[in-house]
Order: structure tokens, then sequence, then C-alpha cells
């Protein structure tokens, strides 16, 4: 049985870092493929409205609760899900595994030079990491894609294009790669490549990066709105 609960329609794993990294290694070893998303509670209110959006983030199978405010919504409507799963946090780690396991990754998307410069830094922290390509988000040619990734013989796929770009492409392409672990990890190059800069650990551990991004920008506070108002609405549906 999958360990899932459902928020609002959308479905949302249980699984801790440990636990889905166990996973996904397994089925790397015994080849069967892997497509993970990442939702918040933006997302999955954007899904609530969206049927096309709803079903295509429940194609995937582990779909990680990259938010605080998706913890809570678990905790009002009785559930059980208390592990935050960071997009770029569960990259690092599979990144980490990979290179104890002997397991390739190949870096897709992002403007030219991103991921470049991102696997750059991947290799300067862990040298014996198998990166077997990188190829930028503006190539055109899907088959020349296709091929690349495929004769790249890769383990693990990290697709930075953005979402909801990013899963609709690996949800297209994914029956044509011969790639086990599929993850769309959206600004994670940015991030890694020195562009965009996280919030420090003491706000990502205590889970308000939210508070960090209103302080840094005050004028996102707009967006910051969308957390009450899921709250409110999860409280709602389950009356």
């Amino acid at each position: 049985m999958p360990n899932k609960e459902t928020i609002l329609g959308v479905n949302v794993s249980r699984e801790t870092y440990d636990s889905l990294k166990q996973q996904l290694f397994t089925n790397i070893n015994e080849k069967r493929q892997s497509f993970i998303v990442a939702v918040n509670p933006e997302k999955i209110m954007k899904a609530y409205r969206d049927p096309a959006l709803r079903e295509l983030i429940n194609t995937a199978d582990y779909q990680i609760p990259d938010g605080v405010g998706v913890l809570i919504a678990s905790k009002l409507q009785g559930g059980s899900i208390s592990n935050r799963i960071t997009g770029i946090d569960l990259m690092m780690e599979l990144v980490q595994e990979a290179v104890v396991q002997e397991k390739s990754i190949f870096l897709y998307g992002a403007k030219p030079g991103v991921a470049e410069t991102a696997s750059k830094e991947l290799m300067r922290e862990y040298p014996n990491l198998k990166l077997a390509g990188v190829m930028n988000g503006y190539v055109k040619d899907n088959a020349e894609i296709i091929d690349a990734i495929n004769q790249s013989n890769a383990d693990i796929l990290f697709v930075a294009m953005g979402s909801p770009r990013q899963e609709e492409w690996i949800r297209e392409n994914r029956t044509k790669l011969n790639v086990s672990i599929f993850q769309g990890v959206g600004g994670s190059f940015d991030v890694l490549a020195g562009n965009i800069k996280r919030a420090p650990a003491l706000f990502r551990k205590t889970g308000l990066e939210w508070l960090y991004r209103l302080l840094a920008e005050p004028w996102r506070w707009k967006r910051q709105l969308a957390l009450p108002k899921f709250l409110m609405k999860v409280i709602k549906e389950k009356k």
C-alpha cells in the first residue's frame, strides 16, 4: 500500500529522507522507474482548483511535502505526515547516496550555463560523483534530448524547468527514457550555481523559510497569504 495521505485531493507521501532514499535506490537496482514531485501549500491550492494539475501531481510515484504548511494541514485533518522533504535537500541526499552506490546523475534544464556551473559545484563537493551528462533547458529538439540522456546511461535525472512544466515533461517522456529516478527540482540548479540564495540554516530547520523570504522581499506579502487560505480550506473541507 502506498504510504500516502490526501490533502484537498492531492496525494502526499509520508516518507522520511531515509525511507524514500532506500526505496529509490532499490528501484534503481531493480530497474524500476520512480517519478518524484514536490508539493507545497501553493501548489496544492492550484491543484485543488485545476483537475489537470491535480491529475499530473497524483500521477507521480512520490509527492514530497515541501513546505511546513503541508505538515500543519496533515495534523489538522488527523493525518501523520511529520517529515518535511524539500526538493533541493532530497536532490542532495540522492547525489550523496549516488556517490556511495556508484550511480550516475544527469542534470537537464535551466538557462544555458546554469546546469554546467551547478555540475561543477557538485563535482567540487563530491569528486567521485558519476556525472553522466548536462544539458540546458533551451535545447529545442526533444529527440536530441531523449537521445543524449539515454546515451549517457544515467540512473537519476534531475529536471529543472519550473513547475508544472518539468513534471509535464517527465510524464510525457519517462517511457522513452532508460532512467530510473526522475525528480523535478525547480530552481535548484540556480541555487547550486550561486544565482539564488537559500534561507539560512536556522530558518530552514525551523520551517520558517517563508518568513525569511518575506523579510528579504517584503513585496511578496500577498503570496504569503496563500498559507492561511490553504489551512482554512483544509479545515473547511474536514467538516
